[in-house]
């Protein structure tokens, strides 16, 4: 769906209306126009009617009418015609001047001369007023177009300048994250509208912000505190898994000791994104990943094995990448991890080494997973997983902070998994 910015919308919508009023005014002032200038024409027959029963011409002989009617071309006397009242109407006749047929008002008048009655006929050609209208109408267009453009140009710039704080604001919005220690810097404003969503967006980020690093603090501070009794709590549950106990007794010490280590997993992945969060991993350096994939390879390998996987490597070049060794190490376990852990008995993984990426294949549920809560925390598409759901977590947050883009697909039964550096 294409979306359209405000103020072109207003505009198209300014522009919409202005033009069906012009399409309706013209017509109408032609129209307006044409009937005027035929009521001020019966004026002027009326007015020249008048005139001439007015002056001497009632003491016209028939010699003078045939004069009359010789010497004036559009009015003429002629014999008594039966009109009984002023008279005037529209007609087209042929002209012998213009030799074409013309519109014409005519008026047929009674009138007595010498006590005779006579018709007093005058006529008006209506070509003139034509021309007249037309021009008139096309300066009426022509003034309307004018200001319609002026209008707006006049409102573009205007707009532009009155919605320029507001557009300030939403780039600064766009561009804030709630992780990071710079606040949007909003700029007073003369327009007491964007003055109140400027505040507003203000005490909403202020409370957020505060809430996130509480948040934020909390996590970093628990996880502290539980490094302690976590680690007590292991060696002392290793310690009674060295006294002699029955079968029962050693799988319920078993279960409790895995229990441990997940919850030391958990803990040391909340740590790292605490550290994350503050960018304590600022150091960079070269780093080949296929360098520390081949030397790892034998651990991954080795962790496959309980579910018979086949680990497959297709170095197509090598993979040259500048940032931090501890957070790159992280990302690939986690990946190598979540491929072996989702994956299913007697399955596949695929790593491959492009020029500017690292991708990772393999085999699991016939699915796509849902990529909308992949990537956040504690969330797993298979809920019998024994991950803390952190990992893709932490991959999602380490390609942020680099700028480098995760993606996931799922094509001819395999979950991808790719890192663009």
């Amino acid at each position: 769906m294409n979306k359209k910015k405000l103020l072109q919308k207003s505009t198209e919508s300014f522009l919409i209306f202005s033009v069906i009023i012009l399409m309706i005014a013209a017509p109408v002032f032609y129209f307006i126009s044409q009937w005027l200038y035929i009521y001020e024409t019966e004026e002027v027959l009326l007015m020249h009617k008048g005139a001439f029963v007015k002056e001497s011409h009632s003491n016209f002989t028939e010699n003078d009418i045939k004069l009359w009617n010789k010497y004036n071309r559009d009015v003429v006397i002629v014999p008594d015609m039966g009109v009984k009242k002023d008279s005037i109407v529209g007609v087209i006749m042929y002209d012998d001047i213009a030799e074409a047929d013309e519109p014409f008002r005519i008026l047929y008048a009674p009138v007595t001369i010498n006590g005779k009655k006579y018709t007093y006929t005058e006529r008006i050609n209506l070509l003139e007023m034509e021309g007249m209208v037309f021009s008139v109408a096309a300066m009426f267009l022509l003034i309307i177009i004018m200001l319609l453009v002026g209008i707006i140009w006049l409102s573009k710039i205007t707009s532009a300048k009155l919605w320029k704080p507001f557009y300030n604001t939403l780039n600064q919005i766009h561009d804030f994250e709630i992780d990071k220690n710079k606040a949007p810097n909003f700029p007073p404003t003369k327009i007491d509208e964007f003055d109140r969503l400027n505040k507003s967006l203000e005490l909403l980020i202020e409370k957020n912000t505060a809430i996130y690093k509480s948040q934020r603090e909390f996590i970093e501070n628990a996880a502290h505190e539980l490094q302690t009794p976590l680690a007590l709590f292991q060696t002392k549950i290793e310690t009674l898994s060295q006294l002699d106990l029955n079968k029962d007794q050693s799988n319920l010490v078993g279960s409790i000791s895995n229990d441990v280590s997940r919850l030391n997993r958990l803990n040391k992945n909340l740590l790292l994104l605490s550290k994350i969060d503050n960018e304590i991993y600022l150091e960079k350096s070269p780093i080949t990943i296929n360098s520390y994939i081949e030397k790892h390879l034998d651990f991954f390998t080795e962790q496959a094995d309980y579910k018979d996987i086949t680990i497959t490597i297709d170095f197509r070049t090598t993979l040259d990448i500048n940032a931090n060794p501890a957070l790159t190490e992280v990302l690939i376990n986690n990946l190598f991890l979540n491929a072996i852990r989702h994956n299913e008995k007697g399955g596949q993984i695929v790593v491959v080494a492009l020029k500017n990426e690292l991708i990772f294949q393999n085999t699991g549920v016939k699915t796509s997973l849902d990529t909308k809560k992949l990537f956040n925390r504690f969330s797993k598409n298979n809920p019998s997983s024994q991950g803390s759901g952190l990992g893709l977590a932490i991959v999602k947050k380490i390609t942020e902070v680099n700028n480098w883009k995760i993606n996931y697909t799922f094509k001819n039964d395999l979950h991808i998994f790719s890192v663009r550096f």
